[in-house]
């Protein structure tokens, strides 16, 4: 074997869970520098939601690594697919969304994702999967003979409900034999995904291969936990971190990580650990300042750990906050905190319940409903432990 392919395959397999079928990457390396080619490493998104997380990006860095050894990242969006509802993991059918949902989803994900891969025409090709996944229903009958009920049977999720008389949908069925088909539409060498994907990655291998098409290699890697410590980090869940979040927000929600779950994510987010030694608190603001650095650069994560000390340690309001105007005389305060912070009027009176809604720093009675706006120009409104507002009067 040639010892640059056996380096290559070693560092893009180092943090990988599997990679299969075994050796197979190695050997796909060495053709591609043999022949002068770039492999064709892919990742498929199904657009379900707008936003990327830190839990995407453990697989989008995996593809910056293989860019950087010169081959080339396919990018497919689930245009298509989204449209069906990827039932891995899950214990029930997936809600529908919407075709305006999911194109207007779809738009925000290649901006997002080049916060960690690299807009190069020559390392990047973005494809929509509704380029060839709209086919004719003889098209359709080909290619699900490609796989029996028994093999998606096999599948872990569909077994449980099977077993549990739950419904699956021949949709569902489908699913994975589309994904499949994604593989030999762009003639993927490499596939990547989490190990809740091995069953599809491996069912696109055996697609291809009734298509006469190279079979890729796979490559699984870990999932990364959320914020909670326990379940798989999940918009829905509200256990995720988003990469466009402002730094201060990345950096306080990273904080709120229990600490039995930071080797986790020092390891599956490939962030150098500190010196052992180092105490808990420590090291979750390292882990803290390397993500904020990592999506937003060293200046945002000095400013994002100083807003942190100054509003939760220090007790102080931030330097910089949004203003919010009220009328001259009462303003209600479910009402107005609802239409700024983009919540429910019940959820304000919670808060106010709980003595979450502070004004210059003092929790306001829960019955206090209405504000008077007399001598209240400049002064601070907080709600919660990050959200500030600076009041400013109406003449």
């Amino acid at each position: 074997m040639d010892p640059a392919a056996s380096d290559a395959a070693a560092f893009l397999t180092r943090n990988a869970v599997d990679a299969l079928p075994e050796g197979d990457l190695e050997r796909k390396l060495e053709e591609a520098a043999r022949e002068g080619r770039q492999l064709r490493a892919k990742l498929g998104l199904d657009p379900t939601a707008p936003d990327i997380h830190l839990g995407h990006t453990v697989v989008l860095q995996k593809l910056r690594e293989f860019q950087d050894l010169g081959h080339k990242v396919v990018l497919i969006v689930g245009d298509f697919t989204a449209r069906v509802g990827d039932p891995s993991g899950r214990s029930s059918t997936r809600p529908v969304l919407s075709g305006e949902e999911i194109d207007r989803n779809a738009r925000t994900y290649e901006q997002q994702a080049f916060r960690v891969i690299r807009d190069d025409p020559a390392l990047y090709e973005l494809r929509f999967n509704s380029e060839w996944l709209d086919m004719p229903m003889q098209e359709l009958f080909k290619l699900a003979r490609t796989a029996t009920v028994a093999q998606m049977l096999e599948r872990d999720d569909f077994a449980k409900r099977f077993a549990a008389r739950a419904p699956i949908s021949v949709l569902e069925l489908l699913y994975p034999l589309m994904q499949g088909y994604d593989s030999v539409a762009v003639r993927s060498d490499v596939e990547l995904g989490g190990t809740d994907q091995t069953f599809n990655l491996l069912l696109a291998r055996d697609v291809q291969r009734a298509y006469g098409v190279p079979e890729q290699t796979i490559l699984t890697l870990p999932i990364l936990p959320g914020t909670d410590g326990a379940e798989k980090m999940s918009k829905s869940l509200g256990n995720h971190v988003g990469v466009t979040e402002a730094p201060e927000e990345i950096y306080g929600r990273t904080l709120s990580l229990p600490d039995e779950a930071m080797d986790q994510w020092f390891e599956i987010l490939a962030i150098e650990k500190p010196p052992s030694g180092t105490s808990p608190r420590d090291a979750k603001r390292a882990l803290a300042r390397a993500i904020v650095e990592r999506f937003h650069g060293p200046e945002a994560a000095r400013a994002a750990e100083e807003h942190f000390d100054r509003v939760h340690v220090r007790r102080e309001a931030p330097d910089e906050m949004p203003e919010l105007e009220i009328g001259p005389e009462t303003e209600h305060l479910p009402q107005l905190l609802a239409e700024s912070l983009g919540v429910s009027r019940s959820d304000v009176r919670r808060w106010l319940a709980q003595g979450g809604v502070k004004l210059n720093g003092e929790p306001l009675p829960a019955d206090r409903l209405d504000l008077d706006s007399d001598g209240l120009d400049g002064a601070v409104l907080q709600v919660g432990k990050r959200q500030f507002r600076r009041l400013r009067v109406r003449p």
